[in-house]
């Protein structure tokens, strides 16, 4: 069994909002930076992105009314990384929730770095959310 790291953020928006942004693939080149650096394309039931580790096709888990938003990264080499990700109601706002899992050909200091990676775009994904709630 590889090492996971299950990460979460509180974001002080209604989970449904939270879901309806992140779901949305268009939207990870402004939160998502260690997934998608720039423009997002639809390619048939996918997304292509131009990661920081070169081009990758990434798939969300169909719509649906749990907030769950788990995606695969199918890479350039033709592996496929499952990312489980939802939302949770916490109170007024929402839990979100990154499941991190270690890959058979990561070493530990990229196992971390790519942690830290993750939590700041967490932090980048709250942020971006709570100051859309002023205007």
């Amino acid at each position: 069994m590889n090492p996971i790291f299950n990460l979460s953020i509180y974001i002080d928006r209604p989970p449904a909002d939270v879901y309806e942004f992140v779901y949305d693939p268009l939207h990870l080149p402004l939160w998502a930076a260690g997934l998608a650096q720039s423009e997002v394309k639809r390619e048939g039931d996918g997304w292509v992105v131009n990661a920081p580790f070169g081009t990758a096709r990434v798939t969300f888990v169909p719509k649906n009314p749990f907030y769950v938003l788990d995606h695969d990264v199918q890479l350039d080499s033709g592996i496929t990384v499952h990312n489980p990700m939802r939302v949770v109601p916490h109170g007024d706002g929402s839990e979100f929730l990154f499941t991190l899992i270690r890959q058979p050909s990561m070493t530990e200091d990229q196992f971390m770095a790519d942690k830290e990676a993750v939590e700041k775009d967490l932090l980048t994904l709250k942020n971006l959310l709570e100051c859309n709630t002023k205007q």
